[in-house]
């Protein structure tokens, strides 16, 4: 049996066309945020902290799903989980967004126990503690994230420097001390295995307690253990979904032709379909016990976003109560997270199809961050729940989505998300 061809990366142009596009898009996050300041800044404080939160467990999902593939051996991903990974080139950046959002932001997003914790959680609720504990979750994470992609990507980049136009001195160092191609890929193989177990068990652990404290404080009194994974999951589910849709797009483009086929885009669809649903079940599983408590402490969250006929004994749906604030937010929320992916991914050619597949997870994408806004929102903001949307609260999110595009893009294309086998020389 013949041995798998050795991948040598593939540096490419990067279009300016779309680098305009996402400049421009960060021009006018920018200038949102600056005017935002100055208008109304609770409402731009609050617009920059769910769009970190988003980002950060987007991007911190993207390396864990590169991860799980590892674990597992998943054999049939190829070029899949490099595309998974150039989310996570995010991470370093979201790190600083997080620092600057929680320092000079924190009267406007930690305002309901700042100067004044719920008795008994004056110690837990301090922000010097939350400062503290999620800096240094996301710093060690994004250490561990380094290492990764650096482990991963060494293999292909061996001569790379002398082929690319651009980031030659990162190359060199990323293949400092060339062992030859064969003990290479083991030695990447040997510490990807080592690295992934520890960034998944971190994620789980370490977002949990970012989940925590970032929005389940939010509401102080307020509490759910369920809140961690159900925050860490939809992490890891809009990461899924971000790599399907990536793909899609991908499929037709330069050098991707017969990468991404039919039984990947169906093994993905299976991913997405299956993690919806698990998705679901954790939301399922921490609403039915405060639904059958009922206790004012716990129903306090549902009764902020989902409205009263979702607490109510005898459950009927009532198109009046879409009305009360957050409502039609929350709805739609899990409407494109749950309810779109599971009812038209049913069956095997929904998910080998590029548009049917790349169009739920778009959704899905979306989906998510209109639930990271539901998470926030209505813990500062409860009685006025067009509070997320505005011009501004747009102008920000239009800026974060440059920005992460941007260095998608870039990463992309100097740290290539399609290594190419290397010619034949003999």
């Amino acid at each position: 049996m013949s041995a798998a061809p050795q991948l040598r990366a593939n540096p490419r142009e990067i279009p300016v066309a779309w680098v305009g596009a996402c400049v421009l898009l960060v021009l006018i996050g920018v200038a949102s945020f600056v005017v935002g300041l100055r208008t109304d800044p609770r409402a731009t404080w609050l617009a920059y902290h769910s769009n970190f939160i988003y980002f950060a467990t987007l991007s911190q999902a993207g390396v864990v799903v590169s991860c799980a593939l590892v674990i597992v051996g998943a054999r049939w991903s190829g070029p899949i989980r490099f595309v998974a990974e150039a989310l996570a080139a995010w991470v370093p950046i979201s790190l600083v967004v997080g620092i600057v959002g929680m320092w000079f932001g924190r009267e406007a997003i930690y305002a309901n126990w700042l100067h004044g914790a719920p008795p008994g959680k004056e110690a837990w609720l301090s922000f010097g503690r939350v400062f503290a504990s999620d800096v240094a979750v996301m710093g060690v994470m994004t250490l561990l994230t380094l290492a990764y992609l650096r482990a991963s990507f060494r293999p292909t980049l061996h001569g790379a420097a002398a082929r690319a136009t651009r980031a030659k001195g990162m190359f060199e160092s990323w293949t400092r001390d060339w062992k030859g191609d064969q003990a290479e890929t083991d030695a990447s193989l040997k510490r990807l295995r080592t690295l992934a177990p520890i960034l998944c068990l971190l994620y789980a652990f370490g977002y949990t307690l970012v989940g925590y404290d970032q929005v389940m404080s939010l509401s102080p009194t307020w509490y759910s253990t369920m809140f961690g994974w159900y925050f860490c999951w939809g992490g890891f589910l809009s990461a899924v979904a971000a790599t399907a849709l990536s793909c899609a797009l991908l499929r037709r483009s330069s050098g991707w032709k017969g990468e991404i086929t039919r039984p990947r885009l169906h093994d993905l669809g299976k991913m997405v379909f299956a993690f919806s649903i698990f998705w679901m079940y954790i939301f399922f599983a921490q609403y039915i016990v405060i639904w059958y408590g009922n206790l004012p402490e716990e129903t306090q969250f549902i009764q902020a976003r989902l409205g009263s006929q979702f607490l109510q004994d005898s459950w009927y749906f009532a198109l009046s109560r879409l009305d009360e604030p957050y409502a039609r937010l929350s709805l739609t929320a899990w409407a494109c997270n749950w309810v779109v992916p599971f009812w038209v991914l049913l069956g095997q050619r929904p998910k080998r199809t590029p548009a049917i597949l790349g169009s739920v997870a778009a959704v899905i994408v979306v989906g998510f961050w209109l639930e990271r806004n539901a998470l926030i929102w209505p813990s500062l903001i409860p009685q006025d729940g067009h509070s997320w949307l505005g011009g501004i609260q747009l102008g920000i999110a239009a800026g974060f989505f440059g920005a992460f595009a941007l260095v998608y893009l870039v990463f992309t294309r100097v740290f290539p998300t399609l290594p190419l086998p290397a010619p034949d020389r003999s």
